[in-house]
């Protein structure tokens, strides 16, 4: 039987997967070791929902088997699982394992899910719950996983069924919390939320967050292209509270500086931007709220993070397709890689003025000694 290898993460770390930052904090642990010393690792819970021809909401609801280790014969979500590491994990092949483990536990193939939506993480002792909403096709077929439910109380629950569940059975805590809150919200119009709640033609702003650690030809095509279309483009620096660390090496005021003198040289006037400081908050669910209160309004979102993309289409944001060229190049991380190595192909994919900067803040040596101090940790 092949070993199964957990996305794990220390302690410490945790809060940066409420900002989105999975694949640089996690790393690969065999199940058995991983719960043995009580590592933390990344979990799956999928909450799942039908509607019927009527209108009538129908709740997926699953009881674990009576010879499962934990909560045996217990109530809990639809379904639910360990998320199984591998290089470049994010908040999609995250959901993919959701994905995975509804297949399994129920034999619902993702084809008949016509809807997925991440709506938070949650830490429950060493799992760290990625929870999502679904909603499938009506009627699709179950075949419960004997192994891992019980087979006659695993299935859809009307409205009035589901709240005499809660209210009369044995139920994991933490689901139970989850359903409570589904029964309290208008969950049809949340799955329809990818409407845009600012309609405002005349108000042509856009709105492009980054971390720029450092400034790349990749962020500035983005932001040419946004100003091919848009009267101003509003500029979040992310996480910028952060710096002299491995991965957040340059300080706020040091990247607000990467960004004006590229803007400048490419004549771009500084009536078509206005940037602002995005502080982390560490809370997937507030964040979306927390830019709005920072930057104001605008009218569509450019991101290529599906961390950031997801958060703002759950509240009902346009977002714009992805504007990318040569991503695994023009992308941060490989050229703070590429300065490590002493590789000077770096220099390629960053403007020359920013290079420049670099150079004058000391950069290169600083990078270099951020990375050298993970390495003897």
């Amino acid at each position: 039987m092949q070993k199964e290898i957990l996305a794990c993460i220390d302690k410490k770390n945790k809060k940066f997967l409420q900002s989105g930052q999975i694949s640089k904090y996690i790393f690969p642990m065999e199940r058995n070791e991983a719960h043995s010393k009580k590592i933390c690792h990344l979990i799956t819970r999928f909450f799942v929902i039908s509607i019927t021809s009527k209108g009538e909401i129908k709740y997926l609801v699953q009881k674990r088997s009576k010879t499962k280790k934990n909560f045996p014969e217990y109530f809990t979500d639809s379904s639910s699982g360990h998320v199984i590491w591998e290089k470049n994990l994010d908040l999609n092949k995250i959901k993919k394992n959701a994905l995975r483990e509804l297949e399994e536990e129920f034999g619902i193939p993702s084809k008949t899910i016509q809807k997925v939506l991440f709506h938070d993480i949650n830490t429950e002792g060493d799992e760290i719950a990625y929870i999502f909403f679904g909603i499938v096709n009506q009627g699709v077929p179950l075949k419960p996983n004997s192994k891992e439910l019980d087979i006659s109380s695993s299935k859809f629950y009307s409205t009035i069924e589901l709240k005499k569940l809660l209210e009369n059975e044995k139920n994991i805590d933490y689901s139970k919390k989850v359903w409570n809150e589904i029964l309290n919200i208008d969950i049809v119009s949340y799955f329809e939320r990818d409407l845009d709640l600012i309609n405002k033609e005349e108000n042509k702003i856009a709105l492009f967050i980054g971390r720029f650690q450092p400034l790349h030809h990749g962020h500035l095509y983005v932001l040419r292209t946004i100003l091919k279309s848009y009267n101003k483009v509003k500029i979040g620096i992310g996480s910028s509270q952060l710096s002299n660390i491995i991965n957040d090496p340059f300080t706020s005021k040091e990247r607000k500086m990467f960004l004006k003198a590229a803007l400048e040289k490419r004549n771009i006037s500084s009536k078509s931007y206005e940037i602002y400081n995005i502080p982390d908050i560490f809370n997937a669910k507030k964040w979306v709220d927390h830019v709005i209160s920072i930057v104001g309004e605008f009218y569509s979102v450019f991101s290529n993070s599906d961390w950031v993309r997801e958060l703002f289409l759950n509240k009902g944001y346009k977002v714009e397709k992805k504007v990318a060229i040569f991503k695994k190049q023009f992308n941060a991380n490989n050229i703070r890689n590429l300065i490590t190595k002493n590789d000077k192909k770096w220099k390629k994919f960053v403007p020359k003025e920013v290079v420049q900067l670099i150079e004058r803040f000391d950069g290169l040596k600083r990078i270099k000694f951020l990375h050298e101090k993970r390495e003897l940790l």
